[in-house]
This record gives C-alpha cells, structure tokens and sequence, in this order.
C-alpha cells in the first residue's frame, strides 16, 4: 500500500516549512455523526497544522462538549502518536480554541447575532501573520457569515473550503448572503464531489470502508475504539475532504490534483426567484438557491421572526417578512429532486400554498438574471461526465485517491496498536 504513495506527483503540508493555520466549523454532535469520524481522523494528524479554531455549530443536538470529548480520547492515545512524530499539539492547547458557534440557522437576512465561534473566526483572521487562514466548514456556514458581516476586513486573511450540499440546504440563508455581499471570497464550494470519500462502488476490497475499518483501525487505541460508534465504524467522514485537501495537493491551485479534490472556477452562483407558487414545470439546478417570494399583509414583525413554513420532502422550512407586505424563504436542494411543498401560517394569504419544482444537475446549470455574481476566487464541481461518480459530479476527482489517502491514514492507525 505504502508504493502508492510515493507515485503521487504532488506534495502536501509535510514537505511544506509552515504548518497551515486552519480551523474548523462542524456540526458535529448533530444530526449526521460523520464529523466524529472527521475529527478523529484530525486528531491523528494535528502534528501537521497549526490547529486555531474549533467551533462546533451544529443543527440538532451537538456542542462545544463533542469537540471536548473528542479531545478526551485524543489524549488518552497522544503518548503512542507522539513516539512515531513530533508536533502534537497538546490537549490542553486544543481545548483552549474550542468554541461554541450558532445553535440554529441564520434568519432570511443571512445573519443574527455574534457568538462565539464567530467572534474566534475575526481573532483568528486578524493574527498579525502572512499565511492565510483556512476555514474548513463541515456543517452550516452561518457563523463564517457573521464573522464577515460583523467585521468584512478579514475576508482578504482567510480561504474556505465548505462542504456544501446537504449543508448548503441548511444555510440557504447564510450562503446567499455571503454570495450576495462577499462574492470575492476565496471559496471552494464542495456541493457534489466530497462524496467520493463516501462512495466505495469502485474500491478495491481492501478499502471498501467496512473491510478498512476491521481491518485497519477496530480496537486501535481509544480513539479505534470509539470509531465504531459512529455508523458502525464504517468511515463515511464526508467532510474530511476539506482537511485531505490541505494535506496532499497544491493548496493555491484548486484546479489542480489533491486528496481533497479539483475545482473549477465559477463566476457565478445559480440562484432562481420566483414571485409566485412554482408548478412541476419549473426547472433549477441542483444546490442552487431558490427564492420564492409571495404577497401579503402589511404587519410589525421583527425581521427574525418566523412567519410562516415551508414543508419540503418531510422537512420544515423557515420563512420571512421582507416588508412593504412582501414575505420570502430560501431553499436549496442538497441534489437532483423532484420536490413538492405546503405552507403553514396563521396568515391567511400564507397559509396552505401548494408547488412543485425539478432540479437537475450539473451545477451551476444555466445563467440567470437572479444569479449571484462571483469574483475570480470562487471555485466548485467539475463538470466534466468522466468525473461523475453515480450521480455525484466531480466525485472522481477525491475517489481516485482513496487507496493512496486510506493508506497514509493507516499508518498512523498502527501507531495505535
């Protein structure tokens, strides 16, 4: 396994001189226990990063205790990692830059209130350093847009990489003020290609995920110990992509090879609004954000407060008063769907509308007027068929490396025997 390695025909963070500055915004703790998985798998290569931020902002249950937690096990296992390298952090220094981040999604607006994980985003930003921050978002993107909002100067300091997708679903609200208000980011926007970390289809045996983790890390240390907790220790760990990125690749050049995928630039975000109900023949690209937008009563209402909802695919959705009687909600799909909705309120003129839509990929689909407009420095999914995986574009660009990541990664998980 490990000749595969030294094939690869690009370098990562271990021949660098300095270490990358990163933190990380996870949900961890919510509804998808992948990023357990994701933060142990950190954990084993902290000695490689100057780790300043982890902010837990999940949607559901999970809190700043989960990153502790998985602190905990870090260093119960910290001695045995520290007799194969040199640089782990300490636990306690790991434990300092844990912060608490948003416990729900962003308003219409995009933005709230500081918390903080946000207010740890600007510090970090604004170190007096020459190397940018990377921010690796594994879950909602809201407390990345407070942090721009409440002081914009720090989007020259820093790069994101955000797993979108089913994130970008719940941060419909977030994403589009961001798109709208900062289109100069240097963003990687992962909608569709992280998945091939998850997808196994055209693995050989010897990493197909539940084989890899018998195999390769059960009963390995504490922290194999507590993998199997989480979907029953098959690695699923769909936004580990972000981190993959900065270890083997060329950080500065998202178009090129790297564990955490290639991009293409956009320079624009699919976003379609409509001033009316939408029927079966109203047609998005998948992950892009629909705006629909109604009539109704003039009312005083705080620009926070949910008004009414909108139940898509078993799933509620939050929406708005804009004023001067004009109500909106955001949505994004987290994929190819055909998608019917009702509405709850206790306005009349809101209450029981019904619709449909289609959307289908590739992303970003076909300009439109309502499009977002981007800078140079905002990057995404391939486009090219050959890099689909299933339905998943650009997934072939991470899923070709799988054996060559799986394999790094196993060496370390025998530093835990």
């Amino acid at each position: 396994m490990l000749c595969m390695l030294t094939s690869l025909p690009f370098k990562g963070v271990a021949q660098g001189k300095a270490k990358p500055r990163i933190l990380i915004s996870s949900d961890i703790g919510g509804t998808d226990p992948d990023d357990f998985q994701s933060a142990i798998h950190l954990l084993m290569y902290a000695n490689l990063f100057q780790i300043e931020g982890l902010v837990s902002s999940p949607f559901g249950e999970g809190r700043k205790k989960d990153f502790l937690d998985m602190i905990n096990l870090y260093e119960k296992d910290l001695s045995k990692l520290k007799r194969h390298a040199k640089g782990f952090p300490s636990p306690a220094s790991l434990r300092d830059v844990c912060k608490q981040g948003a416990l729900s999604s962003a308003p219409y607006k995009g933005f709230n209130l500081p918390t903080e994980g946000s207010d740890w985003i600007i510090r970090c930003a604004k170190k007096a350093t020459t190397q940018p921050l990377w921010i690796l978002v594994w879950g909602g993107i809201e407390d990345l847009a407070q942090a721009l909002h409440d002081d914009p100067e720090i989007q020259k300091n820093i790069r994101v990489y955000w797993i979108g997708g089913p994130n970008k679903k719940w941060s419909a609200n977030a994403y589009a003020y961001i798109a709208q208000n900062f289109p100069n980011l240097w963003m990687i926007e992962a909608n569709a290609t992280y998945r091939g970390w998850i997808i196994d289809s055209e693995s050989t045996a010897q990493f197909k995920a539940r084989t890899f983790f018998e195999q390769v890390i059960q009963g390995r240390g504490e922290m194999g110990t507590a993998f199997e907790n989480y979907y029953k220790g098959r690695p699923k760990m769909g936004d580990t992509p972000s981190l993959a990125y900065l270890l083997k690749g060329n950080p500065d050049n998202p178009t090129g090879e790297s564990w955490g995928g290639s991009f293409k630039p956009i320079d624009r975000s699919t976003r379609t609004i409509f001033n009316r109900n939408t029927t079966i023949t109203d047609t998005v690209a998948a992950y892009s954000i629909i705006e629909w937008r109604f009539k109704g009563p003039e009312i005083s209402i705080a620009d926070t407060a949910v008004c009414f909802t909108m139940k898509i695919g078993g799933q509620v959705w939050p929406g708005y008063y804009l004023g001067n009687g004009n109500y909106g909600i955001h949505y994004s799909s987290k994929g190819p769907e055909t998608g019917s909705y009702s509405t709850t309120s206790t306005i009349a003129q809101l209450n029981n509308m019904q619709g449909k839509y289609v959307s289908t990929i590739p992303w970003p689909g076909k300009p439109g007027t309502d499009d977002f407009q981007l800078g140079k420095t905002w990057f995404s999914d391939r486009l090219e068929p050959e890099l689909f995986l299933e339905k998943q574009q650009g997934a072939r660009t991470i899923s070709k490396h799988r054996a060559a990541f799986l394999s790094d990664w196993g060496k370390r998980w025998n530093w835990l025997k």
